[in-house]
């Protein structure tokens, strides 16, 4: 697991503003990890991510992470193991281009291939197309864009005990 690093400096003027984002690798007791797809036009196009997204003014990644975790799920019984990855990408949000720094934090749930109901509105509104319990196995082989790239091994070696600093 990595530690938690300092939040980024802000972004230099005449880049895009900075968006802090949280998320979460939820595995079963199966090993499958839980996406959600995102039908978007481009520049982000169609894709496949972690729950998780924009922290809130004054939240921490944590709590971010918790919190959209429960608003794209309707579960509150998920606690968060710690931080494997951190990465920063360049993405549009919300109609304007954003540099959005994330941390990624595993967590598991105790109930296999978990349903997710309730919270169809909210897909709807974020854009959240559909979800889907992939195994490690499916994500090294689809054609499918996956965010963050590299997932796979992401989680193996979060298993496996060690760390993804990754990017910023």
């Amino acid at each position: 697991m990595t530690h938690s690093a300092p939040d980024p400096a802000p972004a230099p003027r005449g880049t895009p503003p900075l968006r802090p984002a949280a998320r979460v690798v939820l595995l079963d007791p199966d090993g499958l990890v839980l996406l959600m797809r995102y039908d978007d036009g481009p520049p982000n196009g169609p894709h496949w991510a972690t729950p998780g997204g924009g922290l809130e003014a004054g939240e921490d990644y944590p709590d971010g992470a918790l919190r959209e975790l429960a608003e794209e799920t309707g579960w509150t019984d998920i606690d968060l193991l710690g931080q494997v990855y951190e990465r920063g990408h360049t993405i549009e949000w919300n109609g304007r281009i954003v540099h959005q720094h994330e941390r990624f934090y595993l967590a598991r749930t105790g109930m296999p291939r978990r349903e997710i109901t309730g919270v169809e509105a909210m897909h709807a509104a974020d854009t959240i197309a559909a979800w889907r319990w992939w195994t490690l196995a499916e994500l090294d082989a689809t054609t499918e864009v996956i965010w963050p790239h590299g997932l796979p091994a992401i989680i193996r070696n979060a298993l496996a005990g060690g760390t993804a600093a990754g990017q910023t």
